[in-house]
């Protein structure tokens, strides 16, 4: 600025106004353009630094959209697989809802199952849908049991194709209501289907042919806290309270043991005529009131015992104790009763039973008593007594053998002696629900008065097939 205002003052002071644009114009080409190129060459090098500058940014932004791009391919496959992983569950979801509904049902048939049969139920047992509802189940099962009896009775042998009567072929049919959850409502029909049962048949009536007989016409309120009431024809209170028996050898040998050949007559010794007389009237073992009409309770079971009674037309009535139990290897059972006949010169019936299993070994022991007060005379009484082996021989199921003894007094008349002893062998075939069997009884009767009689010799040999 120095030298311009040098160069400049002289043509100031000569008023020379004409030439001072021009020394203006000279001044500003000298001076103002190289600093007009200098900032112009700065600013090429900051649009260069700025598009360098943009150009890194511009990649940095395209390497982030590859990377954006990427995680949302990463996000679709991973919604895939949640969307998959919530299909599982929901198939997870319905099988197990599906399964639990199944395993319900189950539960609920089998308690319907156990709730309608006084026995254990068997395991041929089919379950099938009745008319009566949802909640009504209908168990039907049975059994036919057929044999050959051969009798010697002193004079003739004989065989005789029967009905083995100490389980009789027969047909059941348990229906069964799910009330509550405590409260199960049953209805129980159990048929008689056995043409010549061995206990009826005789040397002079070879053929009974009693097929149709109602065993049970029942139904029944059943709760586990309050126990069970049963109306119509069915088991009394004291029944079978001296059958207990724990020998596997029941199909064909127990405490009555008049079920077999029971209508056989006697012959006299000497004449070798028949008498009146039959196996059933010198042998019983007063197995409490037998099968009638009545209303009868259960209670529920404590500590294994339970209590029963039952009432029946004419004033008769019974009481029975029933008791079963495992533990150190042994399984027993024990049962009494007692009851009011209400017949002609007899006042109360006794009975007791019990049996013992040895688990381990198979051996077993059984024995029953029974007798009935009777006025003006000796009592009759019954006594029998079992010793029982179990093994598991043959892989098709177990084998038990078993031999008993039995003492009957006063029968059929005062002072009259009945003993009888037999052997007994059972085979169990348990994936086919069937028995065979064999037995060989003899029948021995000692009279106070009137002629002696022979020996009642009798074999059977049969099978019995559940289903």
């Amino acid at each position: 600025m120095t030298n311009i205002r040098t160069l400049c003052m002289p043509l100031l002071r000569g008023r020379n106004l004409f030439f001072l644009p021009a020394v203006l114009l000279a001044a500003q080409a000298l001076f103002v353009t190289p600093v007009a190129a200098q900032e112009t060459a700065v600013d090429a090098r900051m649009m260069q630094r700025m598009e360098a500058l943009i150009r890194e940014q511009q990649q940095q932004m395209e390497r982030q959209q590859e990377q954006l791009a990427e995680q949302q391919k990463q996000l679709a496959e991973q919604q895939k697989q949640l969307d998959y992983l919530r299909q599982q569950m929901g198939q997870l979801r319905t099988t197990t809802t599906e399964s639990l509904t199944e395993a319900k049902d189950a539960k609920r048939v089998a308690e319907t199952a156990q709730a309608a049969a006084q026995a254990p139920a068997t395991p041929e047992e089919k379950v099938v849908t009745s008319e009566g509802g949802e909640r009504t189940k209908l168990v039907v099962k049975g059994f036919v049991n057929t044999a050959v009896q051969i009798v010697d009775d002193g004079k003739d042998t004989d065989a005789y194709f029967v009905d083995n009567d100490v389980a009789e072929s027969r047909v059941s049919f348990l229906g069964t209501v799910k009330a509550t959850d405590d409260l199960t409502i049953g209805s129980n029909i159990e048929l008689t289907i056995a043409p010549n049962k061995s206990g009826n048949i005789s040397q002079e009536n070879r053929d009974e042919n009693n097929i149709f007989d109602q065993r049970k016409v029942e139904v029944s309120l059943d709760s586990k806290g309050f126990g069970r009431f049963t109306l119509g024809k069915g088991d009394t209170a004291s029944f079978n309270t001296g059958a207990a028996d724990l020998s596997g050898t029941g199909v064909i040998a127990y405490a009555t043991i008049a079920d077999n050949a029971g209508g056989m007559l006697f012959r006299e010794e000497d004449s070798g005529a028949l008498t009146d007389i039959r196996v059933l009237d010198a042998f019983n073992n007063w197995d409490g009131l037998g099968r009638q009409s009545r209303v009868r309770y259960d209670s529920p079971k404590f500590y294994g015992a339970s209590l029963s009674g039952s009432i029946l037309s004419d004033d008769r009535y019974d009481a029975a104790l029933r008791w079963g139990g495992k533990g150190n290897g042994l399984k027993a059972v024990a049962y009494a009763a007692v009851a009011d006949p209400k017949e002609s010169g007899d006042d109360l019936n006794y009975t007791g039973s019990m049996s013992v299993l040895h688990e381990d070994t198979g051996l077993n022991l059984t024995f029953s008593a029974g007798t009935r007060e009777r006025d003006n005379q000796s009592d009759p009484y019954n006594l029998y007594g079992k010793l029982g082996w179990q093994q598991g021989f043959f892989a098709v199921g177990k084998t038990a053998f078993a031999v008993d003894y039995t003492q009957s007094m006063n029968l059929p008349a005062v002072d009259d002696e009945g003993y009888s002893f037999g052997v007994a062998a059972v085979q169990n075939f348990d994936a086919y629900g069937t028995e065979i069997y064999a037995l060989y009884r003899r029948f021995s009767l000692d009279r106070d008065a009137g002629p002696e009689v022979d020996d009642l010799d009798v074999v059977i040999v049969g099978t019995r097939v559940k289903f």
